[in-house]
């Protein structure tokens, strides 16, 4: 449970810190937005192991030392430009973090539940296949060079902890990657995709500037 709210604490300051701020004055009103990038890039989604396995939420960020710092997107009506005070930026740098947490959430916003639920086991996790690509408008082209860095998973303690011999035990899961990004143009999005043992799409979730 530390680790979730450490995580879910991390990506609300970055969510209010991501937000788009609106330039020029209202009078006259310019046409031009800034999204800034201060602590990285978030990924967020859900996902569900198909043929009744567990469903999870999926929580992302690409952070590179202090390469987001500062960094910002000015759209305007001459076009898209990054920018880091005047400096122009135009690539990614040469390698880049991802940290990813994995955690259980119900399949069903129902009350009902008809059948036992399962969840992130050593066992599912193990067998996923993570599969990275560069995405450019509509072309893909895989990532060569991701490294796994670090993995660590954290058993949550049930809220009847009287009970905690009984119930199957969860685990809320870290992941750490290396991701080279050398040559890469800030106008591509990094895209990570989890697979099923049989093929399935277990979860899809990018991230972009």
């Amino acid at each position: 449970m530390l680790l979730r709210s450490l995580i879910r604490l991390c990506f609300i300051g970055l969510l209010l810190v991501a937000g788009p701020v609106r330039a020029g004055s209202p009078d006259p009103p310019r046409d031009k937005t800034v999204w800034n990038y201060d602590g990285g890039l978030l990924m967020v989604t859900d996902g569900a192991v198909p043929n009744g396995g567990p469903c999870f939420h999926l929580f992302g960020r690409l952070t590179a030392n202090e390469f987001f710092t500062n960094l910002r997107r000015v759209d305007s009506a001459s076009g898209t430009l990054y920018k880091r005070g005047n400096d122009i930026i135009t690539e990614f740098p040469e390698v880049m973090r991802l940290t990813i947490v994995l955690f259980d959430r119900p399949c069903s916003d129902g009350l009902e539940v008809t059948e036992s639920p399962m969840y992130l086991s050593k066992a599912v996790v193990g067998s996923f296949h993570l599969g990275f690509s560069w995405k450019h408008g509509m072309a893909m082209r895989p990532v060569h060079g991701v490294s796994l860095k670090h993995a660590e998973a954290q058993l949550v303690s049930p809220y009847a902890e009287q009970l905690v011999e009984q119930l199957p035990k969860k685990y809320e899961w870290l992941f750490e990657f290396n991701v080279p990004g050398k040559g890469i143009p800030l106008t591509d999005s990094l895209v990570l995709v989890i697979y099923s043992p049989d093929g399935h799409i277990v979860a899809r979730v990018a991230a972009r500037l």
